[in-house]
């Protein structure tokens, strides 16, 4: 039954998704919307001067848009880096964290964005991160939907750069996933989940909802735990900006400890949704692949449940390959689906672990032992 349910939610997506349709503004509009992009940086020297590059060739008005990076005790180049760039970069400020806590926190990245929308000159905030690389027409397109739909709260899409390691290929068709359950449920009318890598919000909502108060004991979920606070506050005035022309692209996890450690990460704060529905979503893909390995496993005992079990691991790939067909059009990336019937495996035991380590256990990040 389970098996069964999961089938059936993963058509339930395909169809939401293929009701989208990407925005293309319909009139040409006078940019309006003052932007802060606030960049939280934690040792990043590798990759910041490639987020600030991208940043600088933006096609919108250099006197409505401001940089804040907020160095998160950075033991790099990264803070250096960003100060010899505002030579070129008028816009661009430095805040160092340090300078502003007394003590330790769990949440550094939330305290870091408080810091800086305290501190910006925008009527936007827009977060990303520094290993993103950012398309030209973003903020253009942003304002442009922000002056159509008047929402307080928009979402983006977000795509890991493909490389050619098995696991960034691996974490590309992962997050893809991930990212057409996102833009599925916004077609049905849900907002349950976003990525801060690609994410904006007006200040004054933010202010009005006491940023991230009530939700900063919690490591992670600077973007949907704040999304579910002003959701509760606005809503119907959430948004989420569907064109290829705003996919920010970031990076993948460099080996398979940082990438289970993120994955840990994105799982501890699944029982932390104030909206109950995500979390019964998330519950019923955790049985089905804990239910899948442990039949895989059991098979190799009681050969007669493992034909059972093959049958049940080809459905799944299979519904699974029909949603992702349209989401790896909208990305450019369905030759990479020729692969994805072999990561089942590997996609169904990372799935278990990480969601179990989510709960009951902690993770390392950015140099930072988590709880």
């Amino acid at each position: 039954m389970g098996v069964t349910a999961y089938c059936l939610l993963i058509g339930i997506y395909r169809y939401w998704f293929l009701r989208l349709k990407i925005y293309r503004p319909s009139t040409a509009l006078s940019p309006q919307t003052r932007f802060t992009i606030i960049i939280p940086a934690r040792n990043e020297a590798s990759s910041i001067v490639h987020c600030l590059n991208s940043i600088q060739q933006l096609a919108y008005p250099p006197d409505m848009l401001e940089v804040i990076v907020v160095n998160d005790h950075s033991t790099d180049g990264t803070p250096d880096i960003v100060l010899q760039r505002r030579e070129q970069f008028p816009s661009l400020k430095l805040i160092n964290l340090a300078d502003h806590l007394n003590g330790t926190l769990n949440a550094y990245k939330k305290r870091a964005i408080e810091i800086a929308v305290a501190e910006s000159n925008g009527n936007w905030i827009v977060t990303t991160d520094a290993d993103c690389t950012v398309p030209p027409q973003w903020l253009s397109l942003l304002d442009q939907y922000i002056q159509a739909k008047q929402p307080v709260f928009v979402a983006a899409p977000v795509m890991f750069t493909l490389t050619k390691s098995w696991l960034g290929l691996f974490q590309v068709l992962d997050f893809m996933s991930l990212q057409g359950i996102t833009a599925s449920a916004v077609a049905a009318g849900y907002h349950s989940m976003c990525n801060g890598a690609n994410l904006a919000y007006s200040k004054a909502a933010f202010e009005t909802v006491d940023g991230f108060s009530g939700i900063d004991h919690i490591a992670s979920g600077d973007d949907m735990l704040l999304m579910y606070k002003i959701k509760q506050q606005y809503p119907g005035k959430l948004g989420f900006l569907f064109s290829p022309d705003a996919i920010v692209q970031t990076a993948p996890m460099p080996d398979w400890v940082s990438f289970l450690n993120q994955r840990i990460r994105w799982a501890s704060k699944a029982d932390s949704y104030s909206e109950k529905n995500i979390f019964w979503v998330l519950f019923l893909v955790y049985c089905v692949n804990a239910l899948l390995l442990a039949g895989l496993l059991l098979g190799m005992l009681f050969q007669g449940l493992y034909p059972w079990m093959i049958y049940l691991l080809g459905a799944k790939t299979v519904v699974e390959l029909l949603f992702m067909w349209p989401v790896a059009g909208f990305f450019h990336q369905r030759k990479s689906l020729f692969f994805f019937p072999f990561m089942q495996p590997f996609h169904i035991v990372y799935t278990v672990v990480a969601g179990w380590l989510g709960k009951f256990g902690s993770y390392q990040w950015k140099g930072r032992s988590v709880r």
